[in-house]
């Protein structure tokens, strides 16, 4: 079964590729990418993803991602994915995560993370080369890991 960050990653590329007006639409586009999934997931997924729909001239409404997120070539060396470079090691406690990084880089991480406002984090707070976050009540250190690799997709191959 393909995990719930490679679904959202998947969701972003198709609604950036394809006009799709409708959540059956997605779903048909999904399915034919290997990915079965409820309405309701979707539905989830999409309010996670920050989606929004806008007016289209031929089909009505059209989904949209939100300004910032770069959907067509997420591995590459985008900001995002530099400052995962920087990842040490990620570990927790309770409803506190501390992610380390290589001196210099948590600031600048942290305000990645801050402006992507995941719903899996409440709160962040960054020295030179550490990151405390909180974690909203219920997340999972799972759930936190999925979110930060769709703010940086190349910390999949880092998180482990």
């Amino acid at each position: 079964m393909k995990t719930r960050t490679k679904r959202q990653l998947a969701i972003k590329k198709i609604i950036t590729a394809i006009e799709i007006s409708s959540q059956e639409e997605l779903l048909g586009h999904l399915k034919e990418e290997g990915f079965e999934l409820t309405q309701a997931t979707l539905s989830r997924d999409l309010k996670i993803l920050k989606v929004a729909k806008v007016p289209h001239s031929n089909k009505g409404y059209v989904y949209v991602i939100p300004e910032g997120v770069n959907v067509e070539a997420p591995y590459e060396n985008t900001r995002e994915n530099f400052l995962a470079d920087g990842f040490r090691d990620l570990r927790f406690s309770g409803n506190l995560a501390v992610l380390r990084t290589r001196p210099g880089y948590a600031s600048s991480l942290a305000a990645v993370l801050d402006t992507a406002d995941p719903y899996e984090i409440i709160g962040s707070i960054a020295g030179d080369d550490t990151i405390l976050l909180v974690m909203r009540e219920g997340v999972t250190s799972s759930d936190l890991i999925n979110s930060l690799i769709l703010v940086m997709p190349k910390l999949e191959d880092k998180i482990g």
